[in-house]
């Protein structure tokens, strides 16, 4: 007679999403096309850039296409996609797709709107965006054990305590980052999955 220990191995984390990240792909390669067009024509950066005097005059697209274009331009543009690949992927296999999408959108969308009324009224970037899925990776760390008996190694618990005092320090220091990461480790906790049958 064998005994099941897949929901304890230290080895095999549990995983709800598909094992490819569909979604992560889609949302990168829209990001990517956003910005070479951005590169190819710069005047369409000012026309979608998160900007408190066009958004005040009634612009409150901007709050959403800003999400997919970038105030770091070229640079910006490699370096956040390359976060998103890395997180993104990880997050679809942790969540699932829907539940993605919702860390990704919804705490990208916080981000800019918080940007605009506090912390950074001019800027673009879909940084905010994976800072979220940042967020609820830590939240799916640190709960990890009391919901699915698997213990993370020790580095990744480390670094789910980390995130979010990272998350506090950035937000007081006016870094329009932190607010997302945190709203992110919030609806993880509501949005992790209760079984393996309650994935995608």
């Amino acid at each position: 007679m064998t005994t099941d220990t897949t929901a304890s191995s230290p080895i095999a984390p549990p995983t709800f999403g598909p094992r490819l990240p569909l979604l992560t792909g889609a949302v990168f390669l829209v990001t990517l096309a956003c910005g070479i067009a951005q590169l190819a024509h710069r005047p369409l950066y000012d026309a979608v850039v998160r900007d408190a005097a066009h958004i005040d005059n009634g612009q409150w697209y901007r709050l959403v296409t800003a999400m997919f274009f970038q105030d770091g331009w070229a640079p910006g543009l490699v370096s956040n996609l390359i976060l998103l690949a890395i997180f993104g992927t990880i997050a679809e296999r942790a969540f699932g797709r829907w539940r993605w999408a919702i860390l990704y959108f919804v705490c990208g969308w916080f981000g800019q709107l918080m940007s605009y009324l506090w912390l950074n009224p001019v800027g673009a970037g879909n940084s905010m965006c994976v800072a979220g899925l940042a967020g609820g990776l830590s939240t799916f760390i640190l709960l990890s054990s009391r919901r699915y008996g698997f213990t993370p190694p020790l580095q990744l618990r480390i670094t789910a305590f980390i995130i979010p005092a990272l998350a506090i320090v950035s937000t007081a220091l006016h870094d329009n980052h932190g607010l997302p990461c945190l709203l992110g480790m919030l609806l993880a906790y509501f949005l992790l999955p209760t079984s393996q049958s309650s994935g995608d």
